[in-house]
């Protein structure tokens, strides 16, 4: 029998023992709760408030931009910077320090100094300087551009002071191939001009994340570690052809300083379909050396140069009148080489001549203003002006390229005397030379308008293509166009270039235009002009449109110094694409005169 003085002792044993275990459990019970239950909850809030976390952003890598056959033209790669905390290397070597390393300085530094191509002395120096400078510093620069090979190889040493961010750098492998239109990134990494910024929403990537807990000396605590992945841009689909693109670039840089030319351009679109092929621009931009172009030709001049385009709009005038039903190719009006209109305005052509009878057909032949302004004054002002806009002037194309101008068109009430015949051969409004592209586009494709496209697609980070549908627009009558192109064939035969411009086995069309070039004060500089050409091929069933331009050219003033680059621009076209000779033979010439 147990006696009350021993039972009083072994009672209080098992209440204490009880209170050891209550207590032990409530700190289990809590222990779960923060590192099981709760864990996510307090591992972000430890993060947000800075305490003991760390997040490391994950750069994702900026999509590629190609061409229509898949050649890049732009793409990304990642490289890292590594850069050592001298500070947790100290306490880790420190002898009283409680956490040791789980590899020695010397060691560590000579494993790092192996992958980055240094020696450890010289790995081992960067620190020592930097606790030189600052004993409590707790950054110094080890490495930039690190390959991923590299990272991955430093990774492993798993070492608690050496980090290694990544960055993304953008490389463009063809250089300044169609590089007016690619654009580039400034040195933030932000897009800057051309289809970089115009498709930046389907380039950018978006960036992940790595978060963690750390302890004493900078030691990653287990399970503390989240990570959210990043997710690279998309593919931008152009519809540029590079080769041709390169060819057209070399060609027209030639050409443009033999004649002594500021700048000059070859504009390649594909009729049916309304794709440019090529934008080809001189001076050209190396996106991956911008500094080496002057800033006004960091974007493209085909989208962003406006300029009164002179007599290419002479066929606009000529549809204007057909499909309105005031005039035929063979009407007749009579002009000579300089007249004065009732209205008191005066109009020049380019050359003396006697007084003619021309026809609409041969007005376009000889290029005369004069015969022009009283073929426009068949239709009112305000039908004119419909047209301009019909055919796209004053609005930009649908391209909508970064930095694109509209150009512009004055209303009909704002005409004062002169400009009321002027407009009606390419004077007292501004277009680019993409808009004129695409009013000739509407003339070969049977009246009717595709938009332009720069862009085939976007393909996102999932692989889905999402493909630009360009609208259409019927703007004149298939009758209407099939006139102006038979007489821009006779342009391109009887013309004054005929010679120069003649593509052997295709039927060509053509047009030139020589137009003033503004001062700036409201009036034109002296002897200097922007010179154009278009030409269309094969003009029996048209594929495609070349547009060459040339700004202020020496040698040659007129719009002949563009003949040269035209000829080999359609030679090498027609030949890329293998379009098939011409065999229906010509039309009967449509006379010049009535």
């Amino acid at each position: 029998m147990t006696s009350r003085a021993t039972r009083g002792p072994r009672r209080r044993t098992v209440a204490a023992f009880g209170l050891v275990l209550v207590v032990l459990g409530a700190f289990v019970v809590r222990l779960v709760d923060i590192q099981v239950v709760h864990a996510d909850d307090h591992i972000a809030a430890s993060l947000k408030t800075g305490n003991l976390g760390s997040t490391v952003t994950i750069a994702g890598n900026r999509g590629s931009i190609v061409d229509e056959n898949g050649t890049v033209l732009a793409s990304s790669k990642l490289v890292y910077d590594a850069q050592l905390d001298p500070l947790v290397i100290f306490q880790l070597e420190d002898p009283e320090s409680e956490t040791k390393p789980k590899m020695p300085w010397a060691e560590a530094s000579d494993r790092i100094a192996e992958v980055i191509g240094k020696t450890g002395d010289e790995v081992r120096k960067v620190v020592d300087d930097a606790r030189a400078t600052n004993p409590n510093s707790q950054y110094a620069p080890l490495a930039k551009g690190l390959t991923t090979a590299q990272y991955l190889k430093l990774r492993e040493l798993k070492l608690p002071y050496l980090a290694m961010p990544s960055r993304s750098v953008r490389v463009y492998p063809n250089g300044a191939v169609a590089g007016n239109v690619v654009g580039f990134l400034n040195g933030d990494g932000k897009a800057q001009y051309g289809i970089e910024r115009m498709d930046d929403s389907c380039l950018a990537p978006k960036n992940g994340e790595r978060s963690y807990l750390s302890g004493t000396g900078g030691v990653i605590i287990p399970g503390s570690e989240r990570e959210t992945p990043a997710v690279d841009g998309g593919e931008v689909k152009l519809t540029i052809d590079s080769d041709l693109n390169w060819y057209l670039q070399q060609m027209i840089a030639e050409e443009a300083q033999k004649q002594g030319a500021q700048g000059a351009s070859a504009l390649v679109v594909e009729v049916k379909t309304g794709k440019i092929r090529a934008a080809a621009e001189w001076p050209s931009l190396d996106p991956n050396n911008v500094g080496a172009t002057k800033s006004n030709y960091w974007t493209s001049q085909i989208f962003s140069h406006t300029y009164e385009p002179g007599s290419t709009f002479k066929a606009i005038t000529a549809a204007t009148l057909l499909e309105e039903g005031a005039a035929t190719p063979g009407t007749v009006v009579s002009a000579s080489s300089r007249e004065k209109f009732p209205n008191g305005a005066v109009i020049n052509d380019a050359f003396s001549h006697p007084q003619n009878n021309y026809t609409l057909a041969g007005a376009l032949i000889d290029s005369s203003n004069v015969a022009l302004s009283k073929f426009g004054t068949k239709v009112s002002p305000q039908t004119r002006y419909d047209y301009l806009k019909k055919f796209g002037v004053g609005q930009k194309t649908a391209v909508d390229f970064y930095a694109e101008e509209p150009g512009g068109v004055a209303s009909p009430e704002k005409w004062d005397n002169q400009s009321l015949y002027t407009t009606t051969f390419g004077q007292h409004f501004t277009v680019t030379a993409a808009q004129v592209a695409s009013a000739y586009q509407t003339l070969a494709n049977g009246g009717e308008r595709i938009d332009l496209s720069l862009v085939e697609s976007c393909k996102d980070a999932e692989g889905k293509e999402h493909a630009v549908k360009p609208s259409t627009e019927r703007v004149v009558s298939e009758n209407t166009a099939a006139q102006v192109r038979r007489m821009l064939e006779n342009v391109a035969v009887q013309g004054e270039l005929a010679n120069t411009i003649k593509v052997p086995g295709y039927r060509i069309g053509t047009k030139t235009g020589t137009a003033q070039v503004a001062d700036g004060r409201g009036g034109y500089k002296p002897g200097v002009y922007f010179t154009s050409i278009v030409g269309v091929a094969p003009i029996e069933d048209p594929q495609y449109i070349v547009m060459i331009t040339m700004d202020q050219p020496t040698r040659i003033t007129s719009s002949a110094a563009t003949a040269p680059a035209l000829q080999k621009a359609l030679t090498q076209v027609l030949k890329t694409y293998r379009v098939a000779p011409s065999t229906e033979p010509m039309d009967a010439l449509l006379p010049k005169f009535g």
